[in-house]
């Protein structure tokens, strides 16, 4: 297994973390157009693959969460959920280690009926 699996460590820590299960009906990778809100999606932005000599390397990852709600306070308190479950997080799935997962960017937005907050997390993969 390769960083292009660290889609599921999140998924595992979003989905299984209380407070965002309290608030959210799904956690979705990348997107769905059949969704009740309020939900979560995430998708990897982006990966740099930071080889080493004699050794697989590290993977550094931007992976976007957007926290859908139908109102700002709601996906306002959402975000802060979801943050709270992935800043400084670490997790693991197969033989992929996420070695630290930090909050970089937020924005928000209108679309679709929705509130959305917007995440950027920088992720660390051995």
């Amino acid at each position: 297994m390769t960083s292009l699996s660290a889609g599921n460590i999140i998924y595992d820590i979003l989905a299984n973390d209380t407070a965002v299960k309290a608030i959210v009906t799904k956690v979705f990778p990348v997107v769905t157009d059949k969704a009740e809100l309020p939900y979560v999606a995430y998708r990897r932005e982006h990966l740099t693959h930071n080889a080493a000599k004699n050794r697989r390397g590290a993977d550094e990852l931007v992976v976007m969460v957007n926290c859908y709600a139908e109102t700002y306070s709601d996906s306002v308190e959402l975000g802060e959920a979801v943050r709270a479950a992935l800043d400084y997080s670490r997790g693991k799935y197969g033989d992929i280690e996420m070695r630290s997962c930090t909050l970089t960017d937020s924005s928000e937005t209108y679309a679709e009926d929705a509130y959305i907050q917007q995440l950027e997390f920088t992720i660390r993969i051995n």
